[in-house]
């Protein structure tokens, strides 16, 4: 089997990209769709064992990809991979995480790590990217945020640090454009993907389950769906795009403003999912 894209072939041949957080959930999809589509990815993320099995299963299906094992919230390492890198086209910022707490709960040293796990590291990647490669040749930056409107509790420290993204998304496309550099944002609702398997917060579990009521679309959004906004980001005909922030949300963004409309969700509204690795997370498809 091979992913079912809907983009031509060859769109990124003779190009390389890197996927951070490429060894799983909406990355992993990413670095699969963008191989298929002839590019050489660059997996960068922390657990070599995660970037290998994406490796093989890249190879396995006919395409290309190199692993770097790297924390990409410690500038000194992901400025010596970039050097070594040399040459890029296309850069995803996908690397980040969080966990379930409210503000009240949560320490100093949690929300900070979820800082540098999610805002921190986008800006090191990328200016990395700037200094040693897209600075001379240009290239499309397409960072991976979330929804954060109208706040997020239980996120607190995500929502925050996401909207930092939105911002550095934006400045950067202002000052990097001389250079030829696009960068955009792709803002992901509620997606059914691994990352749902990691929560065990009884809070979190429950939210889980009223996602698809809170979205006009009335379901979850796949991987695949996510992914195919990166790809046309990153593709030429998203050329006279840059400094956008793009939601894939089945409308959830819409939500703040049903106070006075009582929202009717659709039912069985069909779902794109060209990933032909992907699997749903449990509490998706439990009873």
């Amino acid at each position: 089997m091979s992913y079912k894209t809907v983009f031509a072939a060859d769109l990124f041949k003779n190009q390389k990209l890197i996927v951070t957080g490429g060894g799983s959930g909406i990355g992993r999809c990413i670095a699969h769709e963008l191989a298929s589509l002839g590019g050489e990815i660059l997996l960068l993320g922390r657990t070599e064992e995660k970037l290998t099995t994406v490796q093989q299963e890249i190879t396995e299906d006919g395409g290309k990809a190199q692993t770097y094992v790297c924390d990409v919230r410690n500038s000194d390492r992901v400025q010596a991979v970039m050097q070594e890198i040399s040459t890029v086209q296309g850069l995803v910022n996908c690397a980040g995480g969080q966990f379930p707490a409210l503000l009240s709960e949560m320490s100093m040293n949690g929300f900070d790590a979820v800082v540098r796990n999610n805002l921190t590291s986008t800006f090191n990647v990328s200016k990395a990217a700037y200094e040693h490669c897209m600075g001379q040749s240009g290239g499309s930056i397409v960072n991976i945020t979330a929804n954060d409107i109208g706040g997020m509790p239980l996120m607190g420290h995500t929502a925050a640090a996401r909207a930092g993204v939105h911002s550095l998304t934006q400045t950067c496309a202002l000052e990097w454009a001389e250079k030829a550099i696009r960068i955009n944002a792709v803002a992901p609702g509620y997606i059914a993907s691994s990352g749902f398997d990691t929560y065990t917060d009884p809070r979190m579990l429950e939210a889980i389950k009223r996602f698809p009521a809170g979205t006009p679309l009335g379901r979850t959004g796949t991987e695949a769906e996510i992914s195919a906004a990166v790809v046309f980001l990153l593709s030429p005909a998203a050329a006279y795009i840059t400094g956008q922030i793009i939601r894939v949300d089945g409308g959830a963004s819409l939500n703040v403003g049903t106070a006075m409309y009582d929202l009717q969700t659709a039912q069985g509204h069909p779902e794109y999912d060209g990933f032909h690795r992907s699997s749903k997370p449990a509490i998706v498809t439990e009873d």
